[in-house]
């Protein structure tokens, strides 16, 4: 299931737009396993050809629907006003808050997509993995920037925190998250 070049960069028709809008819906609401492709190409309003034509296989819509997950998350980081380090990590942890609060939040699609992807040998389970070391990357540099004694720990306790306050907002209350993030990225970074 290796990406061709051109599919990085492919433009994207509006068939393509459709059934990757529509496969993102369905795998996000209703999980990656339980999502056929005809039920996508169905209400995407498509042909099967057309599918193929853009996406060789289910696997390769499937890691450019992870693949554009990571996108918008690192944009929406780079797009944070730039601050001091601490305010840096409070307003990254802060983007946990104002995505469990939007509305219909089916827990961390990272999370729910490895579930379903446990061989580390997969591209959808690497571009998880990889996803997941660009943000402890970004934490880890902005804990170092900050005087941390040891950053890549603090980091990796910080990941650990998103990923369960991402899975309480789909448990749990998702309205005590946001009091949840600032109290424990408080805590945790006092405690240095």
């Amino acid at each position: 299931m290796k990406r061709k070049d051109s599919d990085a960069g492919a433009a994207v028709t509006p068939a393509r737009r459709r059934l990757f809008d529509t496969a993102t819906r369905l795998f996000y609401t209703e999980g990656i396993h339980a999502v056929g492709i005809d039920r996508i190409i169905a209400e995407a309003g498509v042909a099967k050809a057309t599918f193929y034509n853009h996406f060789p296989s289910k696997d390769d819509l499937v890691l450019a629907y992870i693949e554009e997950q990571d996108r918008l998350g690192r944009e929406a980081v780079a797009a944070l006003p730039k601050q001091p380090p601490r305010k840096m990590i409070a307003a990254i942890m802060g983007r946990i808050s104002k995505a469990v609060v939007a509305g219909d939040w089916r827990g961390c699609p990272f999370l729910n997509a490895a579930a379903e992807y446990p061989s580390p040998t997969s591209p959808v389970r690497q571009a998880i993995d990889a996803r997941r070391a660009w943000y402890h990357g970004v934490l880890r540099q902005l804990l170092a920037e900050d005087g941390d004694p040891a950053p890549s720990v603090t980091a990796s306790l910080l990941v650990a925190l998103s990923d369960g306050l991402l899975e309480t907002a789909y448990l749990d209350k998702t309205e005590d998250v946001p009091s949840l993030v600032r109290e424990a990225v408080a805590r945790l970074l006092a405690r240095r």
